[in-house]
């Protein structure tokens, strides 16, 4: 899943980018509110991390913003504002999530998993295709009650269309799902991580659809 971090504090930023990459997300970063709307605007995020004190244009702003435009990716509010008036203007705003910082790391990270499943219509973290079980939360997949070993890139490739179960997905869009920007990739890695997958999990997990993309039926 691909998350957008806006956030003007380094180390701060560099702690929960770590987390999120080491989690399975591909991360892009702003420092600044500016240019983290620019990248809002011009790449389909499966959730925004939205700091308040932002340098050229606030959180606040930021948020208006793309709710003006009935943007409809998550956003959690990281902030050292705590007050209860904060909150409550947060979430009135239309965020999705408030979290005060300094936090515990897996729970935001618990945060972020479950906006992006409520935001795919999937609330639940164990997500089930036909006998195989992905549990988002431990990262863990079975096969028949078997433990099925994969990779990191594997289990995030097989996260995202057991998200986007019954749907095409191009591969366009799971480069742009698993690969932040400062990533350099091969035109074919899509095709070796599918691939790896049915020889793990059996040919018929991934359909092709020729021309289009991949479904998880």
């Amino acid at each position: 899943m691909r998350v957008l971090l806006i956030e003007d504090e380094p180390d701060l930023a560099a702690g929960l980018a770590n987390g999120l990459r080491r989690d399975g997300c591909a991360l892009d970063l702003a420092a600044d509110g500016r240019s983290g709307l620019h990248m809002a605007q011009e790449i389909n995020y499966d959730l925004i991390v939205l700091d308040i004190m932002l340098p050229d244009l606030d959180g606040w702003e930021v948020l208006r913003r793309l709710r003006a435009v009935s943007s409809p990716v998550p956003v959690l509010m990281l902030t050292a504002r705590d007050t209860v008036p904060d909150r409550v203007r947060g979430l009135d705003m239309g965020a999705d999530d408030y979290l005060v910082k300094p936090c515990d790391m897996t729970e935001f990270l618990a945060r972020v998993r479950a906006l992006i499943r409520r935001a795919a219509g999937k609330p639940s973290p164990v997500l089930e295709a036909g006998t195989v079980r992905i549990n988002l939360a431990t990262r863990q997949v079975e096969q028949e009650g078997k433990p099925i070993e994969l990779t990191a890139r594997e289990f995030s490739l097989l996260a995202c269309f057991a998200l986007h179960r019954g749907e095409v997905v191009t591969r366009t869009q799971l480069y742009e799902q698993l690969y932040d920007a400062m990533e350099d990739t091969l035109s074919n890695l899509i095709d070796v991580h599918v691939f790896n997958l049915r020889r793990k999990l059996g040919r018929e997990i991934i359909l092709t659809r020729r021309g289009e993309g991949y479904i998880l039926p």
